[in-house]
């Protein structure tokens, strides 16, 4: 294995300062949401909180893989933001929905086309923030 010296001077990102960041950045995406959805009304809170929910994704992968790259992160988010969209296409989610508040947050209950683009937009923003810090953390 080659090696550079750049990377040398470095030193390896520690997992549990970024555990720890990732839980308080899903602890504030999770109030940013509902803060979002108290003082906004229409699309704004629907397809903000669509992003959000990816950018609530990306923490978690982080959260259990610390050191997963930004684009991996990003792309684990938005394909399992994409599958539980695509599940709304069958009935299970608006069961679920019905019986529970919970399951009406994480899995919604309807399938809409435009989310699928929000989603984007949470993995492309989270994507973006994830690089900065990483990038941040190790100048």
């Amino acid at each position: 294995m080659i090696s550079t010296s750049a990377s040398l001077d470095r030193p390896a990102a520690d997992p549990t300062r970024i555990r720890a960041a990732a839980a308080l950045a899903a602890l504030l995406t999770v109030g940013a949401g509902l803060g979002l959805r108290a003082v906004a009304a229409g699309n704004v809170p629907k397809y903000g909180g669509d992003a959000l929910y990816t950018i609530l994704l990306l923490t978690l992968v982080v959260l259990a893989a610390p050191r997963v790259t930004p684009l991996r992160a990003a792309a684990v988010a938005l394909a399992a933001s994409w599958a539980v969209e695509f599940l709304q296409l069958g009935p299970l989610p608006a069961e679920l929905s019905r019986r529970s508040a919970v399951a009406r947050l994480v899995l919604g209950s309807t399938f809409n086309a435009p989310d699928l683009f929000w989603y984007v937009v949470g993995a492309a923003a989270g994507c973006l923030a994830h690089t900065a810090l990483r990038r941040r953390s190790r100048a």
